[in-house]
């Protein structure tokens, strides 16, 4: 019998009270272990403190998280952040070359709302840091008032592109998706292929082409209420079974 896959999940740098801390929400933990099939393990933002390629040779799958921090835009040349933005340097030191060691080390990978932007810059693309502000497209934040339910219902119809890995899962060509995100992709980075898009146009879903294993990323937060919904399920349950083969590899 194969062992479970050992799945990292990014964790977020934060301060509380006088001590700093390294987190990870539930909502993450459980879909990786629900859906997913895999035993979860936080990574720290200790970059200096942690060697890559030892971390994936231990690790069978890598689930990037979403956070209320963003990308700092030093990392992809975009002009300093409004006043009051949230950032975690150590979260980006991390993950941003990590993202492109475990796509060269054939682990797979999802990428959550932070996540997927992560993977957008890690790869030399771009972001809107205030997406209702850019161009044609619409207001994708929640209202921060309504109950986090009415947050993460769902919100606009993702349009699934023919021929990729969502299209190969065997997703409807169009699904409701939530939104809860103030910043989204500006620049495509070269070598990703876009998996779906808002009706606004604005990409919402990725895959890596050069990837030899499962490697996507998704504006949205399929890990919420992930068992109610057929396409978040599919997701994960896609990015299990990747995980699992390379445990069985291992």
């Amino acid at each position: 019998m194969s062992r479970q896959p050992l799945i990292g999940v990014t964790a977020c740098s934060k301060q509380i009270g006088l001590h700093p801390f390294h987190i990870v929400g539930d909502k993450y933990l459980r879909a990786v272990a629900v859906s997913a099939g895999g035993l979860p393990v936080a990574i720290p933002a200790i970059a200096e403190l942690i060697d890559l390629p030892a971390l994936l040779e231990h690790l069978d799958g890598l689930l990037l998280t979403g956070s209320p921090s963003n990308v700092e835009p030093q990392h992809y040349q975009g002009p300093a952040s409004a006043p009051g933005t949230h950032h975690d340097p150590a979260r980006d030191q991390l993950t941003l070359p990590l993202i492109r060691a475990a796509v060269d080390a054939g682990v797979p990978l999802l990428g959550i709302c932070r996540g997927f932007q992560e993977m957008n810059v890690a790869f030399g693309g771009s972001l809107h840091q205030r997406v209702h502000e850019a161009g044609p497209f619409m207001d994708h934040r929640p209202d921060d008032e309504a109950p986090v339910e009415v947050q993460y219902g769902l919100s606009h119809p993702l349009l699934v592109q023919p021929g990729g890995l969502l299209d190969q899962l065997g997703l409807a060509p169009q699904f409701e998706v939530n939104s809860v995100h103030g910043q989204g992709v500006e620049r495509l980075a070269p070598g990703l292929r876009v998996e779906g898009v808002a009706p606004d146009g604005l990409v919402e879903a990725f895959s890596v082409e050069h990837a030899r294993t499962f490697a996507l990323g998704v504006q949205w937060h399929p890990e919420w209420k992930v068992t109610e919904h057929p396409a978040y399920l599919a997701i994960f349950r896609a990015f299990g079974d990747a995980c699992r083969e390379r445990a069985a590899r291992h």
